[in-house]
């Protein structure tokens, strides 16, 4: 079984960003918009969160903390992805759409 794709994702325990060069055609300013996007969320409630592909081009956000960080706010990281996939619908579905366009493409 295939594993999903990462798109971005960010640290609150190495304080870095990640984003995926298989990426690096979509517009700068929806790659800026990703990274404060990440960087946010892990300053707010910890951990490592990242955005990633399903294999059906679905964006999923995942979020992993280490088992003795009880600084972790999961309650606060279910609410901070529930606000960002309202406040964000729109950006979320054309990465989605961006996604299974160029990278799922069904002709090939």
């Amino acid at each position: 079984m295939a594993e999903n794709v990462v798109l971005c994702g960010a640290s609150a325990y190495q304080e870095k960003y990640y984003f995926n060069k298989k990426f690096d055609s979509l517009p700068d300013s929806i790659k800026e918009e990703l990274q404060i996007l990440c960087v946010l969320f892990t300053e707010d409630v910890g951990g490592v969160m990242t955005l990633e592909f399903r294999q059906d081009g679905s964006l999923q956000f995942r979020v992993e903390a280490e088992e003795d960080d009880f600084g972790f706010d999961e309650i606060g990281s279910a609410l901070k992805i529930r606000e960002y996939q309202r406040d964000k619908r729109e950006l979320l579905e054309s990465l989605e759409l961006y996604y299974r366009v160029f990278f799922l493409n069904p002709a090939s």
